[in-house]
């Protein structure tokens, strides 16, 4: 595997996989790899002759309160895991190498109306620095198809909406959100959890699955499906959890996370 940390390099090395005729797959992390994202990146050499994936935690799609500066970063093990999926190229850029001029003084990417509810409402500025972020490694990068997580499912859009409104070539493809054997979807965050929040986590997803059930079977009615919730104890449940880390994004696949 071929390690980039600047722009120049990585383009020189993709410049020759493409004087050859390969197709190339990008992968972009925010790094903390586990099995979600290497899912994606088997997923990627199913449908390239190159992959390529990028490790850069975005201080752009952060918020003042959010959690950058102890997000977790274990970017030698992360070389190794991809190392072990026969990754062709790894970009880790550090942050000027993204943000020569800081990012307030940075064009900004903004997807509008699908931006503005669930996440979005709550993360003000959230989605444009994501927007922002992807837009520059596609442009970096220019590969021809980029892999990412449906667990993120709201960025997914996102970046979907960005590649049509934009004219970008690139192919998009969604994988399915991959989950521990308990039902609980795969995340950097996960590692927040202290032992009984992890415990109760999965609910989440088994009520949900009910509702899914019920909504098949012609329920739909919001009251009832609400009281699912509450059935449950959720409220309770999810109420530490919120606490303690923020549930709404990698990776994220931010990019997937």
């Amino acid at each position: 595997m071929i390690i980039s940390n600047t722009i120049n390099e990585l383009r020189v090395e993709l410049n020759k996989e493409r004087k050859q005729g390969k197709r190339i797959a990008f992968v972009p992390t925010m790094g903390n790899l586990h099995a979600g994202h290497l899912s994606l990146i088997r997923r990627a050499h199913q449908v390239a002759d190159c992959v390529v994936a990028s490790i850069f935690v975005n201080p752009m799609q952060f918020g003042a309160n959010e959690d950058l500066d102890r997000y977790p970063r274990t970017l030698a093990a992360d070389q190794e895991k991809l190392i072990a999926e026969d990754t062709h190229y790894l970009f880790a850029p550090g942050v000027a190498e993204i943000y020569p001029q800081e990012t307030s003084h940075q064009t900004q990417v903004s997807v509008p109306d699908i931006t503005e509810t669930l996440c979005g409402a709550s993360r003000p500025g959230h989605f444009t620095g994501v927007s922002t972020v992807v837009n520059k490694l596609f442009n970096i990068v220019q590969a021809d198809v980029a892999v990412f997580g449906e667990k993120d499912y709201q960025q997914l859009a996102v970046i979907r909406k960005m590649v049509s409104d934009l004219c970008i070539p690139i192919e998009i493809i969604g994988i399915p959100t991959a989950r521990a054997e308990d039902g609980l979807a795969l995340s950097s965050r996960n590692g927040y959890l202290n032992q009984e929040q992890r415990k109760s986590a999965p609910r989440l997803y088994e009520v949900l699955q009910q509702c899914q059930q019920e909504i098949a079977s012609g329920a739909l009615d919001p009251a009832s499906l609400s009281n699912q919730i509450h059935d449950h104890d959720m409220n309770h449940e999810m109420e530490g959890m919120e606490m303690e880390m923020e549930t709404s994004e990698d990776e994220h696949s931010d990019h997937d996370e």
